[in-house]
C-alpha cells in the first residue's frame, strides 16, 4: 500500500509539473530553443534577430500579466560626456547647435521675426554608451570577421554602420524578466574586482530568492556596481567593480539549461573581466578576452543587456517583473544605447 500511495504521489507530481511545463511553453511560445543546446543559428540564412524571434503575441500578453502594481522602475542611467565607458569605445560630446539667442542673432529663419525661437543640440556619441543591449554585430571572431548567422565584415560591413544585425533589428523586446541579485547574495555592497560569477552562485542566488527560471527570460544579474555610476570623484571604485561578471559556464548554463533569451547586468561588459595576472591563463583557455559576447552573440544569436541599474529592484526585493525595452532606430549601430528599459512588477 505504502509503495502503491508513492507511485501515486510520484504520478501527480509528474504530472503537474510536466503539465506546468507544456502549459508555460503554450504561453511562451517556444519554438526553436533546445536543452542542452540552446538556440544557436536555426532561424534561417537572413535571420538577424536571434532568440527574440521567440516572442510572440501570446508571450508578450503572458508577459503583461506579470505587472499587477502599476509601478515602474527605471533601469536606465543618465549619460553625459564625463560618463564612463568601457575602454574600446569612444566618448560622446553633446553640443548646442541652435540657441534662442543664435536663432534670433542669426535671422536665418523666419520664426525668428515672430520671437519665437528653440533650442536643438548635435550628438558626438559612441553606439555603446550608457544603458544599452548589444546588436548581435557588435562582436565578430575568425579570420573572416564573422558574427550572427555568418555574416561577414567583407560582404556585410561599411563606412556608415553594420548592414546586417544593426540595432534596427532589435525588436520591442516584452518579456518576463528575472534579476538575479548577486551582491545581496553574497552579502556586499557590489562584488570584488574579478569576481567571476560561477553556476553555482547562480543556484544561490536563485534558490535565496525563491525565484525559478523559465525558457524565454530576461536575465538580469546584479553585481552592486552601478551605484558607483556617478561617483565622479572616485572613478576607479566603479572601473574596479565593473570587471566582475558572468563566467562562461554561468552564461551556457543559462542558455542551454534555462533558456535564457537575453542576458544583461549592471556593468559594462557583463561578463567576468579578468586581472593583469589572471589574463594570460584566461586567454589560454578561451582564446578570447571576452568568450561570453562571442558564446552569446555570435554562436547563440543571445542579445547582451549592459549597465541596468538594478538597484532600485534590489532595494525592493522585485525579482520578477515584466521586462519592456525598445533601442534606437538607427540604422547601422552596433548597440541600442542611452536606453530606459522598464521593469513593471
Amino acid at each position: 500500500m505504502k509503495h502503491l500511495l508513492k507511485s501515486q504521489c510520484a504520478l501527480i507530481i509528474s504530472f503537474f509539473v510536466f503539465g506546468f511545463g507544456l502549459t508555460y511553453a503554450g504561453e511562451s511560445g517556444m519554438k526553436k530553443w533546445e536543452k542542452g543546446k540552446g538556440w544557436g543559428w536555426v532561424w534561417g540564412p537572413e535571420d538577424e534577430v536571434g532568440s527574440l524571434n521567440e516572442m510572440t503575441e501570446a508571450s508578450k500578453l503572458a508577459a503583461l500579466k506579470i505587472a499587477k502594481t502599476g509601478k515602474s522602475y527605471n533601469l536606465g542611467v543618465s549619460y553625459n560626456r564625463d560618463s564612463f565607458k568601457w575602454p574600446g569605445h569612444s566618448p560622446g560630446e553633446i553640443m548646442t547647435f541652435r540657441t534662442p539667442e543664435g536663432v534670433k542673432r542669426q535671422g536665418d529663419f523666419s520664426p525668428a521675426e515672430t520671437g519665437t525661437a528653440w533650442h536643438s543640440c548635435a550628438l558626438f556619441m559612441n553606439d555603446n554608451v550608457a544603458t544599452q543591449i548589444d546588436g548581435l554585430g557588435h562582436v565578430v571572431e575568425g579570420e573572416d570577421n564573422h558574427w550572427y548567422n555568418g555574416f561577414t565584415e567583407a560582404d556585410w560591413g561599411g563606412d556608415w554602420g553594420l548592414r546586417k544585425c544593426d540595432s534596427t533589428t532589435i525588436p520591442e523586446i516584452i518579456a518576463r524578466g528575472v534579476m538575479i541579485d548577486m551582491a545581496g547574495y553574497k552579502g556586499v555592497k557590489a562584488l570584488p574586482a574579478h569576481y567571476g560569477i560561477t553556476v553555482d552562485d547562480l543556484k544561490g542566488a536563485l534558490n535565496k530568492q525563491g525565484t525559478q527560471l523559465k525558457p524565454g527570460d530576461v536575465v538580469l544579474i546584479r553585481t552592486g556596481s552601478i551605484q558607483y555610476w556617478d561617483d565622479l570623484a572616485d572613478r576607479d571604485k566603479l572601473t574596479a567593480h565593473d570587471s566582475s561578471g558572468l563566467l562562461l559556464e554561468g552564461a551556457k548554463w543559462l542558455v542551454e539549461e534555462n533558456g535564457a533569451m537575453l542576458i544583461g547586468s549592471d556593468t559594462s561588459g557583463m561578463e567576468y573581466g579578468p586581472s593583469p595576472d589572471d589574463f594570460e591563463a584566461f586567454m589560454e583557455k578561451h582564446g578570447s578576452f571576452i568568450p561570453v559576447h562571442t558564446y552569446l552573440l555570435i554562436r547563440q544569436g543571445v542579445h547582451i543587456g549592459e549597465l541596468h541599474n538594478l538597484e532600485e529592484l534590489a532595494m525592493d526585493k522585485v525579482y520578477e517583473f515584466c521586462y519592456v525595452c525598445t533601442t534606437n532606430m538607427i540604422e547601422g549601430t552596433t548597440a541600442g544605447f542611452t536606453l530606459r528599459p522598464l521593469a513593471l512588477p
